[in-house]
C-alpha cells in the first residue's frame, strides 16, 4: 500500500482524499513544483481571473490522477493561494501518482 504514513499533504476522506496545496497562478507552465511548507506546490499557466486558475487546476489535477473533472472538487480556497481540493479516487492512486509527480519535480533543473 502506497502511503502507510500519508503525508501532510493528503488528508484520508469518505470517498477519496483532500490534497492541501499552495498554489502560484499566471506561471510559465503547469506543473507539480514541490512542497512548500508541506503542502504540495502547483504553478498553474492560468490566470487568477474569474476562477480559470481553479478550473484550470481541476482540469490538470484530474487529467494527472487519471479520472474526471467532475472527481475533483475545489473545497475551500476559492480566492487565496492554499487550497484543499477533494478528489473521488482511493487514496493508494493518489499517493502513488503524486510520489511519481513529486520525484519528476526533484529532478527537474533549477
Amino acid at each position: 500500500m502506497a502511503c502507510p504514513n500519508p503525508p501532510r499533504w493528503l488528508q484520508q476522506r469518505a470517498g477519496g482524499v483532500v490534497l492541501l496545496l499552495t498554489v502560484q497562478p499566471a506561471a510559465r507552465r503547469t506543473e507539480l513544483a514541490g512542497l512548500h511548507d508541506g503542502l504540495l506546490r502547483v504553478r498553474l499557466a492560468a490566470p487568477a481571473l474569474e476562477g480559470r486558475a481553479n478550473e484550470a487546476l481541476r482540469a490538470w489535477l484530474a487529467g494527472q490522477l487519471g479520472c474526471a473533472r467532475s472527481a475533483v472538487q475545489l473545497l475551500r480556497g476559492e480566492t487565496s493561494r492554499r487550497k484543499q481540493v477533494a478528489v473521488e479516487l482511493p487514496v493508494e492512486q493518489v499517493c502513488a501518482r503524486i510520489e511519481q509527480l513529486l520525484a519528476q519535480a526533484q529532478s527537474r533543473p533549477g
